[in-house]
């Protein structure tokens, strides 16, 4: 078990819990999105600037645990300067690699790949996959 936690708490994971990409309030953002999940608590708003079918700007704020506050630290720090297409398949690659059990693509991200243990939890896969669902839905909606 200690061994799957270690899994779980990758290096990766800590650094951007602690020191978390482009954590700020942006509330005059063209889209704001919340990621909020009511079994644990966690909520964040992910602000993005939308031109052109690119992202220019995103952000976040909020709070959670670990997990959540990490993976939406990556997501927001992957999307910056991508086209929407693009950040669709980051999202695809990302629930690859958080969701399924298949043999993973080698051209994965491997700051992805660092949330692959969370499958392994199905308490915290939620944790792991809040903030980039709230995007893929919102994708969707578009």
């Amino acid at each position: 078990m200690e061994q799957q936690l270690n899994e779980l708490y990758h290096p990766l994971i800590l650094e951007h819990n602690q020191h978390p990409r482009h954590y700020e309030k942006h509330p005059e953002a063209g889209v704001i999105l919340d990621a909020y999940n009511s079994l644990c608590g966690d909520k964040f708003k992910l602000y993005l600037d939308i031109k052109e079918g690119r992202v220019v700007q995103a952000s976040f704020s909020g709070y959670g645990c670990a997990v959540s506050k990490a993976a939406t630290s990556v997501l927001v720090d992957k999307i910056q300067g991508k086209t929407l297409e693009e950040v669709k398949i980051l999202l695809g690659d990302y629930f690859a690699a958080t969701k399924t059990e298949h043999k993973l693509a080698i051209d994965i991200d491997p700051d992805l790949l660092a949330f692959a243990a969370a499958k392994k939890f199905p308490g915290r896969l939620k944790c792991a996959v809040l903030s980039w669902e709230a995007m893929e839905e919102y994708l969707q909606r578009r």
